[in-house]
């Protein structure tokens, strides 16, 4: 099998993992978004406690629209949760809505992955912006101008690069979450266990995009590499 061969074999079934990995969100989210909390805590509910719990007094919880749309913003301090989960009473919305302030608190520690991963958004902004035309550019003229190509690699290297400094903030932010959660007595025995299935799933989707994201660059760089040949 060649290297060509192989980097496709491997996309399909990175792409093929990340379908079924997105179908699991939403099924595990629908299905304990239908759960309430024995307390009855709304998201915001949730989110502005255990801001309160962690002594962060300058975030403010707000409703975005859309689904799934929830995340923090450091730059303006914000808990930003979709409206499903800013209203809801669900297992699903006390497990999302915790996991945003995870990153608040993060913020507040000055985490340094977070720290890391914010510093590289300008960065990875200005690469999405014109890493498409720059690979393109690049191959259609690999043998006549092969540096193109080897300024768009390292274009989406910045890319993959924040991809997989997002993974131990993802990761970070919910072992925040649950830990908080079961603490501050919001989930107990019975729906500990489905906050943490929910967001173990949200986490995959992130993985798989990592690794997605690392199959693309090293084809790039196969053909770079290969243009010798």
């Amino acid at each position: 099998m060649t290297a060509y061969t192989m980097y496709w074999v491997i996309f399909i079934g990175i792409a093929i993992i990340s379908a079924i990995v997105s179908s699991r969100l939403q099924s595990k989210f629908k299905k304990y978004s239908k759960i309430p909390l024995p307390n009855g805590m709304t998201g915001r509910d949730v989110a502005e406690k255990m801001l309160r719990d962690n002594g962060i007094y300058d975030v403010q919880v707000t409703s975005t629209p859309g689904h799934l749309t929830d995340h923090y913003n450091p730059t303006n301090k914000t808990v930003n949760l979709s409206q499903s989960v800013y209203m809801s009473n669900s297992i699903a919305a006390a497990a999302v809505a915790a996991h945003e302030c995870g990153h608040a608190v993060q913020h507040a520690k000055a985490y340094a992955p977070l720290k890391m991963r914010s510093a590289l958004v300008p960065i990875v902004q200005f690469s999405s912006n014109i890493m498409t035309w720059v690979l393109l550019g690049g191959m259609l003229l690999l043998n006549v101008f092969p540096g193109l190509l080897l300024f768009g690699i390292i274009l989406f290297a910045m890319t993959t690069l924040f991809s997989f400094i997002t993974l131990p903030v993802e990761i970070n932010a919910s072992q925040r979450a649950l830990a908080w959660l079961s603490n501050a007595g919001i989930t107990n025995i019975e729906t500990q266990g489905k906050a943490e299935d929910a967001l173990r799933s949200a986490a995959y989707t992130y993985v798989v995009a990592a690794l997605g994201s690392l199959a693309t660059l090293l084809y790039y760089i196969y053909l770079f590499l290969g243009r010798r040949d």
